[in-house]
């Protein structure tokens, strides 16, 4: 019992690390992981502390202000799942009206609290592509094309 009280506890504060998130709190980042762990998202899987401090220092670098905002934590034993939404703005296209890409993030963790498996689940196709000039465009009208 005080193990699933422990990994209520890591959740929380996983969730609050992934919502606090900035360029300066990038090295923290790594002490919620274990040495190596896997990162896999739909653009992405590499395995270390440091391949995964990348990602989220690309993501610092190719958007404008991205944060998360964990809508619902579901934890059972070692497993944790978190519903996310991120709000962003693109840096490279000329458009300054915030995103949101609506996600989740199925986290396996160690008995000591610490993530060996992250795994994020989200459509890049309507989340993100679409969003896209130009290629927004396309990927509407193949998704129209493919439902009627």
């Amino acid at each position: 019992m005080s193990e699933a009280r422990d990994h209520r506890a890591a959740a929380e504060q996983i969730a609050r690390q992934f919502e606090t998130l900035t360029p300066h709190s990038l090295p923290q980042l790594a002490a919620l992981y274990t040495e190596g762990a896997r990162f896999k998202d739909p653009f992405n899987e590499v395995f270390g502390t440091a391949a995964i401090t990348r990602i989220f220092e690309h993501m610092f670098e190719s958007l404008h202000e991205p944060r998360f905002v964990v809508t619902r934590r579901i934890v059972d034993d070692t497993q944790l799942f978190l519903v996310w939404e991120m709000h962003f703005r693109f840096k490279r296209f000329d458009t300054v009206s915030p995103q949101v890409i609506r996600g989740g993030s199925h986290l396996t963790l160690t008995p000591d609290g610490h993530i060996s498996d992250h795994r994020d689940y989200w459509d890049a196709a309507e989340e993100l592509y679409e969003k896209l000039p130009v290629v927004g465009g396309l990927m509407r009208w193949l998704k129209k094309r493919a439902v009627t």
